[in-house]
């Protein structure tokens, strides 16, 4: 668990991005590629790029893994000024932090002779670095900027409603399921436990279009302190002609099989707990828990306890799965 200590100074400086960070969504994606996870949301996505990148960015994955410790010094403090002041911002790091975040990485597992010249601050080395990521960029991310632009504006909406109807508090309350706000303490699921004291340097909030599932933040104390949440995704949003199914019932029915679009179905509407949807689709509660654990990691339901039982419900992605709602941004490669 971790728990951010916030003081009156930082409640006033807690801040939501402006604008998508490049560099953060860069790493997430790397997180993302490799794996199965989110293969609702991202698999169109990761067919179409894995088709596309050469070899060279693999070197990339030994900075990023898909699981455990990503290299802090990958998502610089640039400002939120895009790329190029993030990708200078990494390129100025100093020898001290690359051999410290590398270090973290070797304790995982032993790096490549690359890396071990990377944590010496080889310019060579980092130059290769610096045109790996703007190849993997142009790549995986720049052909869809604007669609994640678009939902990275909708989801700050909400937060700043958020702020209108009930100030920090309530930004800090329904920020994400996984995050708990309670007098001063904002506590995060995490594998570790740490305490993060704030000290008045606020917190940022960072939506982001990669971060998958649940929150993140960065593992050295000394850095700007941020909280890095998932956003909601349009459904086809990697689509070239952004085309949805025409018939979302059947169609759903053929992507998920039938017991399981059935169940996401009767979630939309009021939701339930394990035993009522088994009465409702008249299957065993077995199988409920195996088809709403499925649907989970899609990252197309949520699961909260409400005192003994469980309570499922859609969330607005897998609404938009079983509506077939449409109004995703045209594509852009600028």
């Amino acid at each position: 668990m971790l728990t951010f200590h916030f003081t009156g100074a930082d409640i006033a400086r807690v801040r939501v991005a402006s604008r998508p960070d490049p560099m953060w969504e860069l790493l997430l994606s790397l997180h993302l590629i490799r794996g199965d996870d989110g293969a609702v949301v991202f698999g169109p996505w990761k067919r179409q790029v894995r088709s596309r990148l050469s070899a060279a960015v693999n070197v990339l994955f030994d900075l990023a893994p898909p699981r455990g410790y990503s290299a802090d010094f990958l998502t610089p403090d640039a400002g939120g000024d895009g790329l190029e002041a993030g990708l200078d911002a990494l390129l100025s790091t100093p020898r001290r932090v690359l051999r410290r975040d590398i270090g973290g990485l070797a304790a995982a597992r032993r790096p490549g002779t690359w890396i071990r010249s990377l944590a010496e601050g080889d310019l060579d080395t980092l130059s290769r670095l610096d045109q790996t990521l703007r190849e993997y960029f142009a790549v995986a991310l720049r052909p869809y900027w604007t669609r994640m632009h678009t939902a990275f504006d909708r989801d700050r909406e909400l937060r700043m409603r958020a702020v209108t109807d009930g100030g920090v508090d309530c930004l800090l309350a329904t920020l994400h399921p996984d995050l708990h706000w309670h007098s001063g303490l904002l506590t995060m699921n995490s594998a570790c436990d740490r305490d993060i004291h704030l000290n008045g340097r606020g917190l940022l909030l960072l939506p982001s279009f990669f971060c998958w599932r649940t929150p993140i933040t960065l593992r050295h104390p000394g850095r700007p302190p941020v909280i890095v949440h998932p956003i909601a995704h349009d459904l086809g949003w990697a689509q070239p002609n952004a085309e949805l199914l025409r018939d979302p019932q059947e169609s759903l029915r053929t992507l998920l099989g039938r017991t399981r679009a059935d169940l996401l179905t009767a979630l939309t509407m009021g939701g339930g707990s394990t035993g009522e949807l088994a009465q409702r689709l008249v299957v065993s509660p077995a199988s409920v828990s195996q088809h709403t654990a499925a649907l989970r990691d899609s990252g197309l339901i949520v699961t909260r306890r409400r005192g003994p039982a469980v309570h499922h419900s859609a969330t607005p992605l897998g609404e938009t799965l079983v509506n077939g709602r449409r109004g995703i941004p045209p594509v852009t490669t600028g």
